[in-house]
């Protein structure tokens, strides 16, 4: 038994809000109870005792999207023979070029990378999205041995696309299934699989038909961009007749599993699809932002009752960054203040969670009885007054990543007073730097 306590405790859990002193008893993987430090120390006088120090206690936060394979491209620079001048030119002069070098090790030490940043910003848990055109088998196997070595809860899945040809795609299609399989074996409950698409633009008919036939009856779901960029929805007007979210439903695709994620270019009709088909979708404002495709009608999206998550597109592994990001670029595009607030909070506090819930075994995101023991602690003492009823604007105006201290996942420190607990932080970066050395070589040429 493990308690960490005598802190300022943010349980995301309705009916217990906050506690000023505040204590969680992890027993195993789980939480098996919480309440006032001192009533937690009499309760279990044996335990051993975590000391936050009047630093927040909060649930690990929740990631519902991310690209491990994109860690090495921070500060490379790829020749272009002209600026970017849309979200096409961006993906075929930059990640459609990185995604056909990167090999094993490559794939290995970019989850390394993202993982241990990710701790190291309070994220527990990852919803990736894989692309390595050119190593496609075990890549997922690759990312899992990493995330396992270092403790990071995920969810894999590899991106299915006809851009380099019918057999990569096949093999693509095999990728996901032999790693959801495997993942359905794993009984810690810390690996899940699910079926990834690149996009429409990129997926044949023939393709998407093969991705559901392989799918059979096994209940993964699916990760899928949908109507990132307006390039996806010309394509599938022009080649279909029909708007993304409709192939996507007519595919037999979307339902309560699935991800759909940006959803920038959807009109009304299309929500209205996501909601009947309970489809799960996930915001990156940042990334939206930063590729200049538009801006996800999130808060539409949610006033119909789509739950609607919140990811980084690994624009960043800091979950506190997007959430800030993601309340003004609503109020940005709105012209309204009032609004992206509360929202925000939602997606990142009870949407992320609502998601995970869908796919693990015990709730996460949450301080309850019998939810799994992914907690952080912040270094965060406010200057006004913390309480149930102003919790959200101290997380989202005074919190970062960087100020999480410690990192619990699955009821084990992976990161305790900043220092990693579970793997050579300094000796694996070291080896990061010079894989990406050498990937740099190979992209650039």
């Amino acid at each position: 038994m493990i308690l960490i306590g005598n802190g300022r405790l943010i349980t995301w859990n309705a009916a217990t809000p906050y506690l000023e002193d505040g204590c969680v008893a992890v027993d195993g993987n789980t939480i098996a109870t919480f309440g006032p430090t001192a009533e937690m120390k009499a309760k279990y006088p044996d335990a051993e005792f975590y000391d936050a120090a009047g630093r927040v206690i909060m649930p690990g936060l929740i990631c519902a999207h991310t690209h491990i394979y994109s860690a090495f491209a921070r500060g490379l620079s790829i020749p272009r023979a002209h600026p970017d001048r849309d979200f096409i030119d961006i993906l075929e002069n930059q990640w459609w070029k990185i995604d056909k070098v990167l090999n094993e090790e490559d794939n290995r030490y970019s989850a390394y990378s993202t993982g241990i940043e990710s701790v190291r910003n309070g994220v527990t848990t990852l919803f990736d999205h894989q692309a390595s055109q050119f190593h496609v088998t075990g890549s997922l196997r690759a990312i899992d041995g990493a995330l396992k070595d270092i403790g990071v809860r995920c969810s894999l899945c590899y991106e299915v696309s006809d851009r380099d040809g019918k057999d990569i795609a096949k093999e693509a299609i095999r990728e996901n299934i032999d790693y959801i399989d495997y993942a359905a074996k794993d009984e810690t409950d810390m690996s899940k699989g699910m079926l990834g698409l690149h996009a429409s633009f990129t997926i044949s008919p023939e393709t998407m038909e093969a991705c559901v036939e392989a799918m059979g009856d096994r209940n993964a779901g699916y990760h899928v961009h949908t109507a990132e960029g307006i390039a996806d929805l010309y394509d599938s007007l022009g080649k279909y007749g029909k708007r993304v979210v409709e192939r996507l439903h007519d595919a037999g695709i979307l339902g309560e599993k699935t991800l759909s994620i940006h959803n920038v270019h959807i009109n009304t009709a299309e929500m209205e699809i996501l909601k009947a088909t309970n489809t799960m979708a996930v915001h990156n404002p940042e990334s939206n932002m930063g590729n200049a495709v538009g801006v996800t009608p999130a808060l539409q999206m949610l006033e119909k009752g789509i739950p609607v998550g919140l990811g980084t597109d690994a624009y960043t592994q800091d979950m506190f960054e997007s959430l800030k990001v993601a309340n003004l670029i609503h109020k940005h595009h709105a012209c309204n203040p009032s609004v992206g607030f509360m929202e925000s909070i939602d997606m990142l506090f009870k949407n992320n969670a609502a998601i995970c819930g869908r796919f693990f075994k015990k709730p996460l995101g949450v301080v309850q009885e019998g939810a799994y023991a992914d907690l952080i602690v912040v270094d965060y003492l406010p200057h006004t007054l913390l309480n149930e009823n102003t919790i959200a604007g101290h997380v989202m105006f005074g919190m970062m990543g960087r100020g999480v201290d410690s990192t619990m996942i699955n009821g084990k420190f992976v990161m305790k007073d900043r220092k990693m607990q579970t793997v050579d932080e300094a000796a694996v970066l070291a080896k990061a730097r010079e894989q990406s050395a050498d990937f740099w070589k190979r992209v650039v040429g």
